[in-house]
């Protein structure tokens, strides 16, 4: 199945995290695809420096609960603790934002990302990648949510360097 995600930090090294969660990622999907890095405002929460953002899209056989534990495990392994303040800095943040074309309503799992669509920080990234993507539920593609998402500072910010897992 297709999927997108979202990938975004604003403490430590985010380019690091990022090369490090995408190579953990890498052992459990396949054709792999990731877009620019762009620098970004944040958006509520306490005061705290810029993130970066970034998107991948890839091919898994992973069910989306189970591809969702896999992302939150990395997390986790990354340095992430949940905290209880919401929009709070992140050493790490991965967002299951599509999974083929299904829309999804569980109780620990929304796909598409609830807020994917008034996000440009992570509509930006996306449309790198997939910009004629149709978002299931909307009708319209990833480049024209874009078009249309609320005005947010989006910034370039170059290409995270890969290095291949020995």
């Amino acid at each position: 199945m297709a999927a997108a995600i979202g990938l975004g930090a604003n403490l430590g090294d985010p380019r690091a995290t990022f090369a490090f969660a995408l190579a953990r990622i890498a052992p459990f999907v396949s054709s792999l695809r990731v877009s620019p890095l762009y620098r970004t405002a944040p958006i509520g929460g306490p005061p705290q420096p810029d993130y970066l953002n970034a998107a991948a899209v890839f091919r898994t056989s992973l069910a989306p609960e189970e591809l969702l534990e896999r992302l939150l495990a990395i997390e986790r392994e990354a340095g992430r603790a949940r905290g209880k303040v919401r929009n709070s800095p992140r050493v790490l943040d991965l967002d299951l934002l599509l999974y083929g074309r299904r829309s999804i309503e569980g109780r620990s799992l929304r796909v598409p990302h609830p807020r994917l669509t008034e996000r440009r920080f992570v509509l930006a990234p996306l449309a790198d990648l997939v910009p004629g993507r149709v978002v299931p539920g909307t009708g319209r593609t990833v480049g024209r949510l874009l078009a249309e998402a609320p005005p947010s500072r989006v910034e370039p910010a170059g290409l995270l360097a890969l290095v291949e897992a020995e």
